[in-house]
């Protein structure tokens, strides 16, 4: 009896360290993903982006300090193993009473019973829609962008929009492309949040969507909360080949994920489009730049 009450006390406390470290992450998980354009220009800094676009350069201090990502998920188990091992050893080594073995065994079943509640309740509780500051879109939205269903949040009004010269065609609608493309950014953040891989996948090209919804189900399908702070958009090219229209938008601005330290990010999000109109553009790839 007193083997099993210190055994079973010591994978709870294993288990109390452990679960709090599974990592939040964007969509694409921070990484590129699906198509790679190596012939798209680096993006150039818009010049009226003025003092909103400082914030991005000022929280990349404390983003790099905020980023012991690799190791942190080996750590976390680990800690926990031990924690769990030492209180073990202590008890074996000064004897424990019945009385005592039979109070501990509730408590550690008790504490099982509130880790195993709360994981199923954030399986199951969708999260809280985006917070995303600033002013309403309004109700008009460009063609040509989306599937015919779409609900968003509006840009914020420190947001900044801008378009690479000599890549885009002059008739193209470049101010309302990428005020739509902000809208989807934001958009595929909250269902990657919360696993909506429906959502997900009427957005995005097929080789895309199978890496997203690898990354949720590595994840344990744990929904999550991803704060888009600040999001700058510019478009860098549109191009027509093999039968498709490729655009490419860069995205950088601010996010915090899981409440955490707001963290700067830059990407390049390359949509595609059939020539013969079939269906709108989606996402194919997301390159880290």
């Amino acid at each position: 009896m007193k083997r099993l009450v210190i055994a079973v006390f010591a994978a709870v406390v294993g288990l109390g360290l452990m679960v709090p470290d599974a990592e939040a992450r964007r969509l694409g998980g921070g990484k590129s993903a699906g198509m790679q354009r190596q012939a798209t220009p680096a993006p150039t800094a818009p010049a009226a982006a003025g003092k909103p676009a400082a914030a991005p350069a000022a929280a990349a201090a404390p983003a790099a300090a905020a980023k012991p990502a690799g190791m942190s998920r080996f750590l976390g188990p680990l800690a926990g193993l031990a924690a769990g091992l030492g209180i073990a050893a202590l008890l074996s080594h000064f004897g424990l009473g019945e009385g005592m073995a039979n109070m501990l065994l509730i408590l550690a079943l008790g504490m099982v019973a509130f880790f195993v509640i709360r994981w199923l309740m954030s399986k199951r509780t969708p999260q809280a829609g985006m917070q995303y500051a600033g002013a309403g879109p309004g109700n008009a939205a460009p063609a040509n962008f989306t599937p015919a269903r779409f609900e968003g949040s509006g840009v914020g009004a420190g947001a900044t929009v801008a378009a690479a010269a000599g890549n885009i065609p002059a008739d193209f609608d470049v101010e309302g492309f990428l005020r739509q493309a902000k809208l989807n950014f934001v958009r595929l953040q909250a269902a990657n949040d919360r696993g909506d891989m429906d959502d997900i996948r009427e957005f995005t090209a097929p080789e895309l969507f199978a890496e997203i919804k690898l990354q949720h189900q590595e994840r344990g399908g744990r929904n999550q909360e991803t704060d888009v702070m600040q999001l700058n958009a510019e478009l860098l090219e549109v191009a027509t080949e093999e039968g498709r229209h490729v655009a490419s938008v860069h995205f950088s601005g601010q996010l915090r994920e899981d409440s955490g330290t707001p963290e700067a990010f830059a990407e390049t999000w390359h949509l595609v489009k059939p020539t013969d109109g079939s269906r709108g553009w989606n996402v194919a790839g997301i390159q880290q730049v």
